[in-house]
C-alpha cells in the first residue's frame, strides 16, 4: 500500500510538468516564459509605456529594456514615440503578437477545461478555493521572509528541496539574447 500523495510534492510536480510544456511549446519560437509574460502584459492592458511594463511585471526597466528588445527582434511587439512624452516609448503588440496572444488565450481555456474535466465536477469549487489559499498563503510566507531580509534569503522554496525550480521573471542571458 502506498502513502497518500504528499500534498506539497503532487504542487512540485505539477510546476515541473507546466514548466516542461511551457519549454516544450516555446522551442523554436524566441519565448521564453519572461517574454511570454510580457505579452500576456501587453495583452491584457493594450500597448503601454516600458515603464508601465516594469511595474506591473514588477522588474527593472533594465530587465524590460532586454525583454522588449527580443521581442521586437522577433516580431512580436514593435516601440513607437509617446504622443506626448519626448523621453518614453510606446510597446505595442504586432499583428503577430496579436495572432499569438489570441492563440495562446485559446489555448490556455482549452488546457484550463481539460485539467478541470480530470476533478469531478463536485470537487471544482474546493480545489479552486483550496488552490487559492495556497497561493495566498505561499504569498504570505514568501512577502514575509523577503521583509526579514537576507538572514530568511532560503526563503519558503527551500524548504521543497533542492530539485525544486523556482519561477522568477528576471531577464536571463537567454531572454535579452
Amino acid at each position: 500500500m502506498s502513502p497518500a500523495p504528499n500534498p506539497l510534492d503532487l504542487l512540485l510536480e505539477i510546476g515541473e510538468l507546466f514548466r516542461d510544456d511551457m519549454a516544450r511549446a516555446f522551442d523554436g519560437t524566441g519565448l521564453t516564459v519572461s517574454r511570454t509574460h510580457l505579452l500576456w502584459v501587453l495583452a491584457g492592458t493594450g500597448p503601454s509605456t516600458q515603464q508601465a511594463l516594469a511595474s506591473a511585471m514588477e522588474v527593472s526597466a533594465r530587465n524590460i529594456t532586454g525583454l522588449v528588445d527580443a521581442l521586437e527582434a522577433s516580431g512580436y511587439v514593435k516601440r513607437s514615440p509617446h504622443p506626448s512624452d519626448r523621453r518614453a516609448t510606446i510597446v505595442s503588440l504586432t499583428d503577430v503578437g496579436e495572432k499569438t496572444m489570441k492563440t495562446m488565450a485559446r489555448d490556455h481555456a482549452q488546457l484550463s477545461q481539460d485539467l478541470m474535466d480530470a476533478v469531478d465536477p463536485a470537487d471544482r469549487a474546493g480545489l479552486t478555493r483550496g488552490l487559492d489559499a495556497i497561493a495566498t498563503r505561499l504569498r504570505a510566507l514568501i512577502a514575509a521572509d523577503a521583509a526579514a531580509g537576507p538572514a530568511a534569503a532560503a526563503g519558503p522554496a527551500a524548504a521543497a528541496g533542492p530539485d525544486t525550480v523556482t519561477g522568477s521573471d528576471t531577464v536571463t542571458e537567454e531572454d535579452a539574447s
